[in-house]
């Protein structure tokens, strides 16, 4: 089974990521094989972003996004893709975009953890 998501992961009025629990939640769920997850994963066009109205940076709103993805999937044991947005305001906004980059990821994540570009080609099995 693939599961596919495309951001934002947040509501337009807050920048609390409730959506993004509430996929945790189905992915911890349904156990799929793998989750194709689409940015942005913190968008530039959120009013809070615009307004600069976040409690830290663009990069460690990112990196909390990412670890609460990464470590609320761990028991489901599905294979995660991350794709960037244009936009991700903390990432290159040029065409094509690199992979992110994420160097505090924990060693046992490694195999099931995949950052790709976009655009890219996935060949799945």
């Amino acid at each position: 089974m693939v599961l596919v998501a495309c951001g934002p992961y947040t509501p337009s009025d807050s920048i609390a990521y409730d959506p993004l629990t509430d996929l945790i939640e189905v992915i911890g769920r349904d156990r799929p094989d793998v989750c194709v997850l689409f940015g942005p994963f913190l968008d530039a066009k959120h009013e809070q972003v615009e307004n600069c109205q976040l409690l830290g940076s663009f990069g460690e709103v990112f990196k909390l996004c990412l670890k609460t993805i990464i470590e609320g999937t761990r028991s489901a044991g599905s294979q995660l893709v991350f794709v960037p947005s244009l936009r991700d305001v903390h990432h290159d906004y040029v065409y094509p975009q690199p992979p992110f980059l994420y160097p505090d990821l924990p060693k046992d994540d490694k195999p099931r953890v995949h950052f790709v570009s976009e655009p890219c080609t996935l060949d799945v099995d």
